[in-house]
C-alpha cells in the first residue's frame, strides 16, 4: 500500500484556538491512511499528544520573540533544508506566512498554502510593520492560498483575494446538539441554578476579543438583573488585567473566569446567551458553535456577516454604544423551545459540517501530490 501523503501545517502552537481547532477537527476527520498531517511549531501545546496519537510529527523550532529576526529566518531555512521531502506546507500564521512559505519555495518544495484566519493583526506599529513586511512575500511564494471567510481573504490578499479558495469553519454538529441533561449537569457543576441568565463568552484573552467592553456591558446589565451570571472561557495575556477590572466593578460573585476548556461543546449547553464584541474575526469558529448548539448571539457589526448562517440566532451590535448591548440584554427571554428544535440539518446545508470540510481538503491534498 502507498504511504499517506504527509502534509505540513505550520503554526505558532497547537492550542486551542479557532485555527488550531479547525485544524484538529480536520485531522480527527480524514483519512488518515491517506493523509497524514505533521506540524511545525515555536511552542508546546494542548493538542500536541493527541497529533502524536493520531500518527502526527511534531517538529519545533524557537520563535522570533526569543532569537530575533534573523535567528527565526535561519531556523526556518535550516529547518526545511533538513526537510525539504514535504510535498505540500500549510502555513496558518496569517501575514507571518511569508517568511515560511519564501524559506519552503527556497528548497524547492512543491506546493505551498498560504492560509488567512483573520480580519486584522495583534501587536502594536512596529510588529504590524514587520507583519506588513512578512506579507510581502506571499503573492510570489504561494502556491495557492486560503481564507475562512471573505473578508479574511480579503484582509489578507488585497487585490488577489478573489483567487483564495474558501476553506469553511467546520464543527462536528452533532456534539454541539442541545441537550437538556448536559445543561443541568453542567450548571449544577459550576454552582448555577436553573433559573439563572448565563452569559458566556469563549476566546483569547487579547485586545481583538474586547473583553475590557463585555465587562463594562455585564456591570451595567448587573444592575438590573443582579443574579446573571457572565462565564469567560479561554486564557491569553490580558487575562490578569480582565480579572483586576472585575474586582474594581466588584463582580466577582458574578463573573467566573474559567480558563482553557476541551469541553465547550457541553459548556455551550450551559449558556442562554453568547456575547461577543470582538474588534476583527476571520469567521469565529465558536460562533458556528453557539449556533449549531442554538445559542442567540450579540456580535459586533466588526465581525463578518458571512458568520450568520440564517438561523434567527446572530445580532449585529455597534461597538460604539454600549447602550444598545445593555438593553438588549434586559429584552433577552430566555426560550427552551427555540433550543431544543435542533438546527443541525440547515447548519450542514450551509457547509459547516466537517465531514465536508475535511473530505474536500483531503482530496485537495491528494490531486496535488500526484
Amino acid at each position: 500500500m502507498d504511504k499517506p501523503i504527509r502534509v505540513l501545517h505550520v503554526v505558532v502552537n497547537m492550542n486551542r484556538g479557532g485555527a488550531e481547532t479547525l485544524i484538529m477537527n480536520i485531522f480527527r476527520n480524514i483519512d488518515r491512511s491517506k493523509v497524514q498531517f505533521d506540524f511545525l511549531t515555536c511552542k508546546e501545546g494542548a493538542f500536541d499528544s493527541e497529533i502524536q496519537d493520531l500518527g502526527g510529527k511534531i517538529h519545533r523550532i524557537p520563535y522570533i520573540d526569543e532569537v530575533g529576526h534573523f535567528g527565526y529566518i535561519k531556523s526556518l531555512n535550516q529547518f526545511f533544508s533538513n526537510h525539504h521531502d514535504y510535498t505540500i506546507v500549510h502555513s496558518h500564521l496569517n501575514r507571518m506566512s511569508g517568511f515560511v512559505v519564501r524559506a519552503a519555495k527556497k528548497v524547492g518544495i512543491q506546493y505551498c498554502i498560504s492560509h488567512s484566519h483573520n480580519t486584522g493583526g495583534e501587536g502594536g506599529i512596529l510588529a504590524k510593520g514587520y507583519k506588513w513586511y512578512s506579507g510581502l512575500y506571499i503573492p510570489s511564494n504561494s502556491d495557492y492560498t486560503f481564507a475562512c471567510s471573505e473578508a479574511a481573504a480579503k484582509w489578507l490578499f488585497g487585490s488577489k483575494a478573489n483567487q483564495a479558495k474558501l476553506l469553511n469553519n467546520g464543527i462536528e454538529p452533532e456534539t454541539f446538539s442541545y441537550s437538556a441533561e448536559v445543561r443541568m449537569l453542567k450548571r449544577k457543576e459550576l454552582g448555577l441554578t436553573e433559573d439563572q441568565l448565563v452569559i458566556g463568552h469563549v476566546g483569547r484573552f487579547t485586545k481583538q476579543k474586547n473583553h475590557k467592553f463585555l465587562i463594562e456591558i455585564f456591570a451595567e446589565f448587573v444592575k438590573r438583573r443582579p443574579d446573571s451570571i457572565l462565564l469567560l472561557c479561554g486564557d491569553g495575556v490580558l487575562r490578569k488585567d480582565i480579572e483586576k477590572r472585575v474586582s474594581e466593578l466588584s463582580l466577582q460573585e458574578n463573573v467566573k473566569f474559567l480558563g482553557v476548556r476541551s469541553d465547550i461543546n457541553q459548556l455551550l449547553q450551559a449558556f442562554d446567551l453568547f456575547l461577543f464584541p470582538s474588534l476583527h474575526e476571520g469567521l469565529p469558529l465558536t460562533l458556528i458553535e453557539a449556533q449549531a448548539a442554538g445559542i442567540p448571539c450579540l456580535i459586533s457589526d466588526m465581525i463578518t456577516n458571512e458568520v450568520d448562517l440564517g438561523l434567527g440566532l446572530m445580532e449585529f451590535l455597534q461597538l460604539t454604544n454600549k447602550d444598545i448591548w445593555v438593553n438588549e440584554l434586559v429584552k433577552f427571554k430566555v426560550n427552551k423551545i427555540e433550543r431544543q428544535t435542533s438546527k443541525l440539518k440547515m447548519l450542514r446545508d450551509s457547509g459547516y459540517d466537517i465531514k465536508n470540510t475535511a473530505k474536500w481538503l483531503q482530496d485537495f491534498y491528494i490531486s496535488n501530490s500526484r
